[in-house]
């Protein structure tokens, strides 16, 4: 390539990623305007007497070495803020593969069985209201260990969105696609594949993304309560302890960034599967 090529071809990619932001600019001007003004009131109340919270200056001058350098490891849970939330992330997955297998495959089950979903919805209506600290104590208690009671408060919290939304979207499957299926008389394999699955689609992605903002809530909350463990929420407790109200807002700072791209990878995977049609 020539070095006018080369400067044409530059010149061409500019002018693509100008129109580009020319073109999110409105979109992304509205949310900027609401963070300052709520960064600049949360710093003015900050400077009232009597003020408890530090203001986001304070914040940023008390963490800077924690932003600075989040990949520090200095043994057990002196960690940097990467590993903290690296590692409730590995919970987040273990947990949450687990209730998304469970749950789609109890869900379908109960939305192709009247009976079963008869006898079993009083039950799962009863569990699904139990919000994640209350099974952290009985999860101890039976499991004996801080991880595994880890896993199964994410499995546990995780997994009724996604089983409620299957059933759902078995259910909600149109007669139309089941009489086709009776006129081509498709094998339980082929109604399972062509007719059930993607028709259920859209509901099931819904129970995902309900879940996996979930189980980034239930981790948290779990390892608050478990000491003495790697993870972002026993980290907040720490700084509690040791009154370093700084680091807590910072880590929340933290946890809200990475379940907005929880949720964003979800929608995109959402997209990347859905037909055009399902959307």
């Amino acid at each position: 390539m020539t070095f006018t090529q080369r400067t044409s071809a530059n010149h061409k990619l500019d002018k693509n990623f100008i129109y580009q932001l020319q073109k999110q600019l409105p979109e992304l001007v509205p949310p900027l305007i609401a963070l300052v003004s709520f960064l600049v009131v949360w710093q003015i109340f900050s400077w009232t007497p009597g003020a408890t919270l530090p203001g986001p200056i304070k914040v940023v001058q008390d963490t800077w070495i924690l932003i600075l350098y989040p990949f520090y490891d200095r043994g057990g849970i002196d960690k940097g803020l990467f590993w903290q939330i690296w590692a409730s992330l590995q919970r987040v997955a273990i947990g949450y593969s687990f209730a998304a297998l469970v749950g789609v495959s109890l869900g379908i089950g109960i939305g192709v069985n009247k009976t079963m979903s008869k006898a079993l919805d009083p039950l799962f209506q009863l569990l699904r209201t139990v919000p994640p600290l209350a099974w952290v104590p009985i999860s101890l208690a039976a499991l004996r260990q801080n991880e595994p009671a880890a896993l199964f408060v994410i499995f546990i919290t995780a997994i009724w969105p996604i089983l409620i939304n299957t059933a759902v979207g078995v259910k909600e499957i149109p007669q139309d696609y089941n009489n086709v299926a009776k006129v081509l008389q498709l094998s339980k394999q082929d109604y399972f594949f062509n007719i059930l699955i993607p028709a259920a689609l859209p509901y099931i992605f819904t129970g995902l993304r309900i879940a996996i903002g979930l189980a980034w809530l239930a981790i948290i909350a779990a390892e608050i309560v478990m000491s003495g463990i790697v993870g972002i929420g026993f980290f907040i407790w720490d700084a509690y302890q040791n009154n370093y109200i700084s680091e807590i807002i910072l880590a929340l700072v933290y946890i809200g960034a990475v379940g907005l791209l929880l949720d964003k990878l979800m929608a995109w995977i959402q997209n990347l599967i859905l037909p055009t049609e399902q959307k």
